[in-house]
């Protein structure tokens, strides 16, 4: 199956491509379809800006002597359309490096911190609310049991990374407050299931399990019991 990274890089190459496979996944990312809106955006804009004719004049001078003619109207356009193209060019370089998705992030920062799923005991509270408090949250007594809590970097911010206990084993929760999302995310990558969930005005909350045989279903539960046992400050 075709993933993030492999998608763009065929996207950036063609982005006019049909080849089914992108169809699929096109259809089944949210975040490679705004990727691709972009590119297509891009290529419009630069097809826009080049896209101009103007009146070419020539005009033999003697050697030596300097025109006073001004650049026309139309000229002057040609090279603001050049400058505004080369700029999108450039431009490109930076925003059309592919970006792994939201999902794709998450799973791979989980590789930096290996032993995070080895304990099952509650932490204790001198430990776990250094990292809440960082954060700016708290956790209801209710809440699922914390067996772990660092404060990461992630995406360029410092966010809190907890592993929670359920009765499918130990589930990774990244309090995200700087990644809003419009909706509810699902996602199956590299043997993790998981959900990002959106957190009104204090961005997302991403849950994972690495169970065999998990469901969206226990996930979300899982995601929905924590989303409602973090209380935000203000």
């Amino acid at each position: 199956m075709m993933n993030h990274e492999q998608y763009r890089r065929a996207v950036l190459a063609n982005p006019l491509g049909t080849d089914p496979e992108l169809e699929a996944h096109r259809a089944s990312c949210e975040d490679c379809r705004a990727f691709t809106n972009g590119v297509l955006r891009f290529e419009h804009q630069l097809v826009r800006a080049l896209r101009v004719s103007t009146p070419i004049s020539t005009k033999i001078l003697p050697f030596g002597t300097r025109s006073t003619a001004r650049p026309t109207k139309g000229a002057r356009w040609l090279a603001l359309a050049a400058s505004v193209a080369i700029a999108f060019v450039v431009g490109a370089g930076i925003w059309l490096t592919p970006r792994s998705s939201l999902a794709a992030d998450v799973v791979a920062h989980m590789a930096g911190e290996p032993d995070a799923w080895k304990s099952q005991a509650a932490l204790p509270a001198g430990e776990l609310n250094p990292v809440l408090k960082r954060a700016n949250i708290s956790l209801d007594p209710k809440a699922p049991s914390v067996s772990y809590a660092n404060s990461c970097e992630f995406r360029g911010q410092v966010v809190p990374h907890l592993v929670v206990q359920s009765r499918r084993g130990p589930v990774t929760v990244m309090v995200l407050t700087h990644e809003a999302v419009s909706k509810a995310r699902h996602f199956d990558e590299q043997g993790y299931r998981g959900t990002i969930l959106p957190v009104p005005q204090h961005g997302s909350i991403a849950v994972l399990m690495r169970a065999p045989g998990t469901t969206a279903a226990e996930v979300d539960a899982v995601a929905a019991q924590v989303r409602s046992a973090i209380s935000w400050g203000s």
